[in-house]
């Protein structure tokens, strides 16, 4: 066991509601740094919103739940932003300002977390650029990307904070194949330098390419460790 490894998220016996429908029950799951996770199930299955349980758009009533050291039991509204700052957040349609740059969409979104500092900000601007292959685009508007590119600076913009987890919902849903594949690599790369990765997909191509663990949702149940023929 590498002991370098911490819990980042850690729910035990937690029931999912959505308004007051039960979608999950009796969910236990744990993700420690490093990993890379595909979550996997049928449109309306729970996907969605065991996501919204860890980012803190739905509530525990039952069981107990930590993600990133916050208590979701006890999780106030007022502690959401903060919980969310230990989070990154990919999304299928990309969620970029289209009236503005590369830099302007990542430098928005650090002062919308409390950077004040412009060295600081340009810096890590720039960091979380090179990691996802994109330093030389800073200048340039989203519509001038590709598609591949566009979803890499959502990824550069998940990392600015230092995220311990990264929520990917359907992140690959609007690409080509080969360009689904970069980007599965860059997120697994990410999730190799420390930070967890749980990535919904429907792509089940794109998993028997790059092998990982699988939990899925289906039956208002949560399975751990499956195969895809499970």
């Amino acid at each position: 066991m590498n002991t370098n490894k911490t819990t980042v998220i850690r729910l035990k016996n937690v029931d999912i509601y959505q308004q007051k429908h039960l979608v999950l029950s009796h969910v236990d799951l744990t993700i420690d740094s490093g990993e890379f996770i595909y979550l996997i199930g049928q449109s309306g299955s729970g996907k969605s919103s065991l996501l919204k349980i860890i980012y803190g758009d739905l509530y525990i009533s039952s069981g107990e739940g930590m993600v990133a050291g916050f208590d979701l039991k006890t999780l106030s509204s007022n502690q959401v932003p903060f919980l969310r700052r230990k989070l990154g957040i990919v999304f299928q349609d990309f969620h970029l300002l289209n009236d503005r740059t590369v830099e302007k969409n990542l430098e928005f979104a650090l002062k919308a977390t409390g950077w004040k500092d412009k060295n600081l900000i340009q810096i890590k601007m720039l960091d979380v650029l090179e990691k996802v292959g994109l330093r030389s685009k800073l200048k340039k508007m989203p519509h001038e990307l590709s598609g591949g590119e566009q979803q890499r600076v959502v990824i550069a913009r998940a990392l600015l904070n230092d995220p311990e987890i990264i929520l990917a919902d359907e992140p690959t849903g609007n690409l080509d194949p080969h360009t689904s594949e970069e980007i599965i690599l860059l997120l697994r790369d990410i999730a190799a330098s420390g930070t967890a990765v749980l990535m919904a997909t429907h792509d089940y191509q794109i998993i028997r390419n790059l092998p990982g663990r699988i939990i899925r949702t289906a039956d208002t149940a949560l399975y751990d460790n499956v195969s895809l023929e499970d």
